[in-house]
């Protein structure tokens, strides 16, 4: 029988049947063994060292001594745990965080909600990233490390690190990238790890690379990128559509309490470990009954922001913290209105909203936004623009259309609506 028909054992990490079945991988570090756990139709969760599927392939636990499980590189459970309810389970991984981390008690709620949503991240389309943002000596790593333990096959990885193997480690692991010193700005990885955030909080948005194969091809190949992501840096990204991803917490802010110890205690990764075991019970149990709840969402922010919140909202069941999160995101919706609204193409909106709504006016032409523009710039220091920037602007910034009327360029009465929609989009009361 040639080796096509009989490919082999197959290394598995994880592995969701199609009939709903789930299998995850073991390493006990003691025993330095691996195994896989499996569900059964009836329920019941048995620990194999392989497993034959119905169509003949055969499924095995990655080794023991693959140097990403040895070192510790990735984070496995080592055994199936005892099985508790989801609220018991929040209040377990709050407790530990509130031992070893100093979070302002919204945000280590939410981190402790954030653990439980990594271990089923593939019930839901779209996910939040989770940031702690701060100066060198705050308490970042600290944190990045003890919220990590906890999470579903987390891999540690630094802005410094190679690119291809983040890559290569998260489309054959799946799992939470944790990611440490992430301002990688000045960078040659930028690109490549920028693509990773940008493309990973979304199910089936890959990142394509090219590959050569054995006889020196081009072979272009779809790397998995998405899951959780547990960031630390000290900056901010300068893409503002990558920022509105996290859910951030700024370390520093107040004195470190004083019962969290300054070294991190061998403890630390004991109770993580039994941790993961509850953890992987209750995916397994639970992770055919988890759903998206819309009805949660928040109420008067951007589509994009519950668009991204919503996964970690579906799993709070506590009605005072879904509160206080809402709360939290329309403080950043304020934040991105504000932010909008004194950019040059905010004051550029807010110029043809007054232009429009003046009913003396006949017509709103290009040097009339200019001169409206360039006054409410002078307030927040924008630098002046020419009536030939702003018409740029105009057509390719807001894509709206521009005409000649009579040898003087206007912004035609159709595009109102247009500009009333942007108006609403950046902040902007209009006048009716």
């Amino acid at each position: 029988m040639s080796d096509r028909a009989n490919p082999g054992p197959t290394p598995t990490v994880s592995r969701v049947l199609p009939d709903g079945r789930l299998i995850e991988l073991l390493y006990d570090p003691d025993r330095r063994a691996t195994a896989l756990a499996m569900t059964g139709a009836d329920g019941t969760i048995t620990v194999q060292d392989g497993i034959e599927l119905a169509d003949g392939e055969r499924l095995v636990p990655y080794a023991a001594d693959n140097n990403l499980i040895a070192t510790g590189c990735v984070l496995l459970p080592s055994a199936v745990g005892t099985f508790t309810s989801q609220a018991a389970l929040v209040a377990a991984v709050q407790a530990f965080l509130h031992r070893y981390v100093d979070l302002s008690p919204t945000f280590e709620a939410i981190a402790a909600h954030y653990v439980l949503l990594t271990w089923v991240y593939d019930a839901f389309h779209e996910l939040p990233y989770l940031r702690l943002r701060g100066d060198y000596g705050t308490g970042k790593t600290r944190a990045l490390t003890a919220i990590g333990a906890l999470c579903y096959k987390p891999f540690f990885a630094s802005g410094a690190s190679t690119v291809s193997p983040i890559f290569h480690v998260l489309d054959a692991f799946g799992g939470t990238l944790v990611l440490d010193e992430a301002d990688f700005r000045f960078s040659d990885a930028t690109a490549p790890l920028s693509k990773i955030l940008n493309n990973g909080n979304t199910a089936g948005l890959p990142v394509l690379r090219t590959m050569t194969n054995r006889h020196k091809e081009l072979n272009p190949r779809a790397f998995r990128v998405y899951g959780p992501k547990l960031v630390a840096m000290r900056h901010s990204f300068a893409d503002r559509a990558l920022e509105s991803r996290f859910l951030t917490e700024e370390t520093g802010q107040r004195p470190l309490r004083p019962e969290i110890p300054i070294q991190t205690p061998p403890e630390l990764h004991r109770e993580a470990l039994d941790l993961r075991n509850r953890l992987l019970a209750w995916r397994l149990t639970q992770r055919a009954t988890i759903r998206p709840a819309p009805e949660r969402q928040a109420v008067g922010v951007d589509p994009r922001l519950n668009q991204t919140a919503l996964s970690l909202l579906s799993l709070m069941e506590d009605p005072a913290l879904r509160a206080r999160v809402h709360e939290e995101m329309g403080r950043e919706q304020r934040r991105l209105s504000a932010e909008r609204a004194s950019s040059p193409e905010g004051l550029l909106v807010q110029a043809l909203a007054e232009l429009f709504a003046d009913p003396a006016r006949g017509r709103v032409t290009v040097s009339a936004v200019t001169e409206a523009f360039n006054r409410l710039g002078a307030e927040s220091r924008t630098p002046p623009a020419s009536p030939r920037q702003v018409g740029w602007r105009l057509r390719e910034r807001l894509k709206l259309s521009t005409t000649k009327s009579n040898g003087v360029f206007v912004v035609p009465p159709g595009e109102r609506a247009k500009v009333e929609a942007l108006a609403a989009r950046y902040g902007i009361a209009v006048e009716r």
